[in-house]
């Protein structure tokens, strides 16, 4: 698998409880925001297909959201 390096910017506020959610789930930050970053792609792609009718075609098809 490649990587790409990319730089975030997270408001100092929020960086705590980013690291400890992280060290809760037994991640590391960077594992941690790649499966949040995933998991919101996932569900941003599912409202499109489910918004142009073409969720009902995927009935069954793997995980289910």
């Amino acid at each position: 698998m490649s990587v790409t390096t990319m730089t975030l910017r997270i408001p100092d506020e929020l960086a705590p409880s980013i690291r400890a959610a992280a060290s809760g789930a037994g991640l590391s930050v960077n594992a941690y925001v790649v499966r949040a970053a995933r998991r919101a792609a996932t569900l941003d792609a599912a409202k499109l297909l489910a918004a142009q009718g073409l969720g009902d075609n995927l009935a069954g098809e793997g995980d289910t959201l």
